[in-house]
């Protein structure tokens, strides 16, 4: 008798199936998806703008959508009858000494810090960003007890002292990491060559610091600028007001000329667009420099 072993029969593997192809990185994007939530923001951010233009240039007690016919009244009203002159110099004073101040500090300082290898540096860092978390309000009574100490209440000193103290912290940390990305190589370079550290550091360092030095100062300038708080509480004379503070005294008791404080709105706002207007390009590379680390 004869045995037979049959092997047993494998049912076949079923058929993979095909992967889902990975959506690609570089997938297009339609153009409503950019243009409509950028249009929204532009809306939301133009029109109040747009309103404050409409009241500025159209004639007193027009209900008109459009500026016409189109009238400097209020702008001659804010300027000569307000004192809106010598707002803006004023403004202008406090804002130029502020920049030039925080910039010069901020450029020692985050040379300090991104160079030397010193004990209490990172405790340092920390501290600076931790007074970032400090209101200016909560600083105005030993503020001006220190500048009544010093007979600078009443004085625009005042203001650029306060806008630069309350500027550097940032300003240093922005500069430190900006001087940390250029290669120490370049500097030895120039000690080899015979400069000294001062001389490197005008020579190589500082026009590669241009977009930085763009960027605090931009800063610096603005925030001072616009600051109203420090102007209200350490200056006392109407000779000696920002425009932030000249802006809130055209609102009346019991009534508010639109157009003059609409007027003020442009007179104020305009410094500030064409500052960003041309350093915009210097300003995004300087910000965006100083925040990677090297």
């Amino acid at each position: 008798m004869t045995l037979t072993t049959t092997r047993p029969t494998t049912a076949p593997a079923p058929d993979r199936p095909a992967p889902a192809r990975r959506r690609r990185h570089g997938q297009r994007v339609s153009r409503w998806q950019i243009y409509l939530p950028l249009g929204l923001y532009l809306l939301f951010t133009l029109v109040p703008f747009y309103w404050m233009v409409v009241f500025a240039v159209r004639p007193r007690g027009s209900s008109s959508l459009l500026p016409w016919p189109v009238t400097m009244e209020n702008f001659q009203t804010v300027w000569d009858g307000l004192g809106f002159g010598i707002f803006f110099q004023n403004s202008l004073k406090v804002g130029v000494a502020s920049l030039i101040a925080t910039t010069v500090i901020a450029l020692a300082g985050g040379y300090a810090l991104a160079r030397y290898d010193f004990r209490g540096r990172t405790a340092f860092l920390v501290a600076m960003l931790c007074t970032q978390f400090i209101p200016g309000a909560m600083m105005l009574i030993p503020l001006f007890e220190i500048f009544r100490t010093l007979e600078l209440v009443n004085s625009l000193w005042s203001l650029v002292i306060a806008e630069t103290v309350f500027q550097l912290p940032l300003s240093l940390i922005l500069l430190s990491g900006f001087i940390r990305n250029i290669p120490l190589e370049l500097e030895e370079a120039a000690w080899v060559d015979g400069c000294s550290r001062f001389r490197a550091f005008l020579v190589v360092v500082l026009p590669l610091l241009r977009p930085a030095l763009v960027a605090v100062g931009s800063f610096a300038f603005i925030h001072s600028w616009n600051n109203f708080l420090f102007a209200l509480m350490f200056v006392l004379q109407q000779d000696k007001y920002t425009i932030p503070v000249g802006l809130a005294f055209t609102i009346g008791e019991f009534s508010v000329d639109y157009g003059a404080l609409a007027a003020g709105g442009v007179v104020a706002a305009v410094p500030v667009v064409l500052v960003f207007a041309v350093i915009q390009r210097y300003l995004v590379q300087g910000l965006s420099a100083g925040a990677v680390k090297g």
